[in-house]
């Protein structure tokens, strides 16, 4: 099961396969806590990903992380080393910026190189390693190139080069993928994905797209008001949310709020504030006390659609179209019941004719498809 608020510090992943622990960390700004209590451990070799809204915290975690900003109070280690008194230049990270920040006097190759001649590194050292970081990337036909001359996606490549050539441990990355248009976004994933693969090392990622963080991570902290909500694999956080919240922002979900009328040894009966009547199958960690309030969440995909009432006994309820949407892979329905309560409802596009507005219709789900919260 997904784990709640902030992880449990006692967990048995050993100090030595972490790479970066949070402890009761706080960070304020004009006496408002922008990261409030957040623990957080992230393992060797992980991609990890801060999710959030903006203003709610993610960057600020990220750029505690980095040195960028001073924690107010808790602990911040890396490696298992403490990092209260460590400047950023001294930390074993290096931070990919959503506006890439690259030196537009300064043509590629030299972009990636300037860190290393800080650090006055033998010019052959330098070579060979400004040279590897190119590969990685497949930009060594572009060193030539100054940031004027290059594409987006290029840019950031470039951006990851200057990053990685310092064999950082921990590899940061706010909103990498954010300045890109949506299909040269798609593939960016997909390479930054394959980065992470060969390179093996920690990347920590924060993104307020959803699918950007379902796809590309092994596990994602969930974050609201300086808050983390949940932390879980992306399964996780998409099939089992522990709070509204959660539910809601991870993709699109149906939330009706109520109280548990009836419990029996396989579900639980719903009452909601509208009047509907939802059955929901009995998980770990389901509330069962009798009048509790609780929301029911139910995705769009789950629920089925049909012109005739179906043969079903939970979960049915007559309603009508008041709006369609299509979208290409798959059509989005706005369904109002009966009660006046609006549904969402997304089906894979079967090429068949678009049902009008305002037909009458029938929508269900199944017990197994509703989570109380």
């Amino acid at each position: 099961m997904a784990q709640t608020g902030t992880q449990n510090l006692g967990e048995k992943t050993t100090v030595d396969l972490l790479d970066v622990e949070l402890r009761n960390v706080f960070k304020f700004f004009n006496q408002d806590p922008a990261v409030h209590g957040v623990d957080l451990l992230v393992k060797r070799g992980e991609f990890f990903s801060i999710l959030g809204p903006s203003g709610c915290g993610k960057t600020t975690t990220l750029r505690l992380i980095a040195g960028f900003e001073r924690a107010d109070a808790g602990q911040i280690l890396i490696q298992g080393k403490s990092m209260t008194k460590v400047p950023p230049y001294r930390r074993p990270v290096n931070t990919v910026f959503q506006s890439y920040a690259l030196f537009n006097h300064l043509n590629v190759w030299n972009n990636v190189a300037f860190g290393l001649r800080l650090k006055k590194l033998r010019s052959s050292e330098i070579e060979n390693r400004v040279q590897e970081a190119l590969a990685l990337v497949k930009m060594e036909s572009l060193r030539s190139r100054f940031p004027s001359q290059l594409s987006g996606g290029q840019q950031q490549r470039v951006a990851l080069a200057r990053a990685l050539v310092n064999r950082p441990a921990v590899l940061l990355l706010d909103e990498p993928l954010g300045a890109l248009d949506l299909k040269l976004r798609k593939q960016m994933q997909v390479e930054l994905s394959n980065l992470h693969k060969d390179l093996g090392l920690t990347f920590i990622m924060v993104t307020h797209d959803q699918e950007e963080a379902l796809s590309l991570s092994d596990r994602i902290a969930v974050m609201n008001h300086g808050k983390i909500e949940q932390i879980g694999t992306p399964s996780e956080i998409y099939e089992q949310p522990q709070t509204p919240f959660v539910a809601d922002f991870i993709g699109d979900t149906n939330l009706f709020e109520g109280e548990i009328a009836s419990v029996d040894a396989t579900s639980m009966e719903v009452l909601t504030k509208s009047g509907l009547k939802i059955v929901v199958s009995h998980v770990a960690d389901t509330p069962t006390i009798l009048l509790q309030a609780v929301v029911v969440s139910v995705r769009p995909e789950k629920i089925q659609l049909s012109l005739y009432k179906p043969n079903v006994q939970t979960n049915c309820f007559e309603g009508r179209l008041v709006n369609v949407m299509y979208l290409g892979t798959h059509i989005n329905y706005v369904v109002e019941l009966t009660n006046s309560v609006h549904i969402t409802v997304m089906q894979p596009n079967t090429f068949g004719n678009l049902p009008d507005r305002q037909t009458p219709i029938y929508a269900w789900w199944a017990e197994t498809d509703c989570l109380a919260i």
